[in-house]
């Protein structure tokens, strides 16, 4: 079990004991005596710049630009034993209360406590099945994590058990508990947790569409059906809607990112043997739709694009639709942010949007009534201080569920930053 904790050298005090002895040759003269040698004292190790903690402070904490985000500790890539960082999600072991980072790397996800922020201990490491792939993502769904690679051969879907990191006493390597192998490679996993169903986005299966399996077993998932998203999607987010439109109430809905067919959907699975697809649309100005989140109440619906900023040398861009009527959603207009980065992955937790973007880092925005564009930034956190524009290195994904409300990014450059919101 590794304690990412800097040890600062012990300062090491030397004593000199001078001794005066009596005469023992003729003429009186003195045997000279040694010189008392200091002991040798251990080279002082410099902190690891950027490793943390670092309050927000005058618009940095250490050598990262922020304004109202702390850094409580970043873990390295070579801590986790990877190359490069990729996704990331959290877990809350409901039997102690410890809050669990899962890191995506090329080679692996590793398991990191962060219950104490500043404290991190990396618990362990579920290996890739295959090969080494820089797309990997990572979903839970009671107490199991479910894992895909993208072009990794037959990775398939990783599950494994995270109760069994509960006692353990030195950093692990764990096999999954099952592997299930209806498909090979996949882009990415979503979870409805109030269904316990799974969608897998991008495999060789479903001509690419989501590839549903059912969970409610978590050790056991078995195959539930296809649907053809016309188009290889790339993400998707799916809930048991409770939004305004009545027609839809109680009913299984997915909004999924395609990103390839330049275009939203959005999809009934609520019978898995009989999927519909309720709209599709797309938005001005489309390049790449690469994945999106509702708001709690399910109204309206914040989209990232991957490619806009880059294509049309834009500023930032959220797009928010309004889901009213889900047969017919109303693009509202694009919210523009204060640089040029790339967007990657944004989540909703009550009235703020906590965007991963790349090059800019974590950003966070805060809504009001979302009719009109009510959207302003309100904090921020740049895990990759370079510059702020259009590419994919730097921030890919953000966390902002835990109920201590430690936030935890990964990083495709630096890790895994495990950061603290300012009061």
């Amino acid at each position: 079990m590794r304690f990412l904790t800097i040890k600062t050298s012990l300062l090491v005090t030397v004593l000199i004991n001078v001794s005066c002895g009596g005469g023992g040759s003729s003429g009186g003269s003195v045997t000279p005596q040694p010189i008392p040698q200091p002991e040798p004292q251990a080279p002082t190790m410099p902190a690891e710049i950027g490793a943390g903690p670092a309050r927000c402070v005058n618009g940095m904490a250490d050598i990262f630009p922020c304004d109202g985000i702390s850094l409580a500790k970043r873990v390295s890539l070579s801590d986790m034993g990877g190359d490069q960082g990729n996704d990331s999600w959290g877990w809350v072991d409901q039997q102690d209360g410890h809050e669990y980072a899962l890191m995506g790397l090329d080679n692996r996800v590793s398991i990191v406590d962060i219950t104490s922020p500043e404290e991190p201990v990396i618990m362990g490491h579920i290996l890739t099945q295959t090969i080494a792939s820089s797309w990997r993502d990572v979903k839970v769904y009671a107490d199991h994590a479910y894992i895909v690679a993208d072009s990794a051969g037959s990775h398939g879907l990783q599950v494994f058990d995270l109760t069994r990191i509960r006692g353990v006493t030195g950093e692990q390597r764990f096999m999954p508990d099952i592997v299930y192998s209806e498909f090979n490679s996949a882009h990415n996993i979503a979870i409805n947790e109030s269904s316990g169903f799974a969608y897998v986005v991008g495999s060789n299966t479903c001509a690419g569409g989501p590839h549903m399996v059912d969970i409610n077993t978590p050790g056991n998932p078995i195959f539930a059906g296809c649907h053809d998203a016309d188009g290889n999607a790339h993400d998707l987010v799916c809930v048991n809607y409770v939004g305004p439109d009545t027609d839809y109430t109680g009913k299984e809905i997915c909004f999924v990112s395609n990103g390839d067919g330049e275009k939203f959907t959005i999809v009934d699975t609520s019978d898995k043997t009989s999927t519909v697809t309720v709209a599709s649309f797309n938005y001005p100005e489309i390049a790449f739709v690469h994945q999106a989140w509702l708001t709690e109440d399910h109204q309206y619906l914040f989209i990232n694009d991957e490619l806009d900023e880059l294509n049309l040398q834009s500023p930032t861009r959220t797009y928010v639709i309004e889901l009213t009527d889900l047969d017919d959603p109303n693009y509202l207009y694009v919210h523009e942010g204060t640089n040029n980065a790339t967007d990657h992955n944004l989540y909703v937790k009550g009235n703020l949007v906590y965007e991963a973007n790349y090059k800019s880092g974590l950003r966070v925005l805060e809504f009001d009534d979302l009719a009109t564009d009510t959207l302003v930034e309100v904090a921020f956190f740049d895990t990759y201080p370079d510059d702020d524009l259009t590419g994919f290195s730097g921030a890919w994904n953000v966390y902002p569920f835990f109920p201590s409300g430690t936030l935890i990014v990964s990083d495709v450059d630096r890790g895994l930053f495990v950061l603290t919101m300012d009061e």
